[in-house]
C-alpha cells in the first residue's frame, strides 16, 4: 500500500509528464547560476525566484548553508559551468530555533541511545540572526580559492510578503 506522499508523486508526475516539452534541455544550467536557499516547504525557487525549467541550478539544505552546500557548488561550477551563486536564507527558518545540544537530545529522547550516538558529533548549523549568517555565509564562500571568480550575493526571502531584499 502506498502513503499519500507517494500517491501525490505518482498522481502528480502522471499530469506533468503528459505535458512535458522540455526533455530537450541541456545538462548545464543556461544562465549559469546556481541557487542556494532553504528546504523549506513554504518556499517554491523557480516561481518565488523567477527561475524558468534548466535556467539554474537549485541547491536547497536545511538553513541554506553554505558548508552544507559546497560540495554541490563545486560540481556546479567545475563541471557544469556556473559563474554565479544566489544565497538566499528566509525569516520564520527552523535554524533559527534551536542549537546543536537541543537537536542531539531530540533524537537521544525520540530514537534513543544507538540513534544518539550516530548523529553524536554532526553539527547542525543552526544560526540565531538571521542576517548575520547571510554575511557569514558570503564572505565563507568567498574566502574558498574555489570559488575565485564566481560572483555571491546574500538575500532573505520574507516566508510572509514573498519578497527578497538583498543583504550583500
Amino acid at each position: 500500500m502506498s502513503s499519500s506522499a507517494e500517491q501525490n508523486l505518482v498522481d502528480g508526475n502522471k499530469a506533468y509528464a503528459a505535458s512535458f516539452t522540455q526533455g530537450h534541455l541541456a545538462l548545464p544550467p543556461s544562465q549559469k547560476y546556481a541557487v542556494l536557499t532553504c528546504m523549506d516547504a513554504r518556499i517554491d525557487p523557480a516561481a518565488a525566484f523567477n527561475i524558468p525549467l534548466g535556467a539554474a541550478h537549485v541547491i536547497r539544505n536545511a538553513g541554506a548553508s553554505a558548508r552544507d552546500a559546497f560540495r554541490s557548488l563545486v560540481i556546479s561550477q567545475q563541471l557544469l559551468g556556473t559563474t554565479e551563486i544566489l544565497l538566499v536564507k528566509h525569516t520564520g527558518c527552523g535554524m533559527l530555533t534551536f542549537d546543536d545540544d537541543t537537536a542531539h537530545g531530540l533524537v537521544k529522547k525520540n530514537k534513543g541511545e544507538a540513534a544518539a550516538k550516530e548523529v553524536e558529533n554532526i553539527d547542525f548549523l543552526t544560526f540565531p540572526v538571521l542576517e548575520e549568517k547571510v554575511k557569514e555565509d558570503v564572505e565563507w564562500l568567498k574566502s574558498k580559492a574555489v570559488e575565485e571568480g564566481v560572483r555571491v550575493t546574500g538575500w532573505i526571502y520574507e516566508v510572509e510578503t514573498g519578497r527578497v531584499r538583498k543583504v550583500v
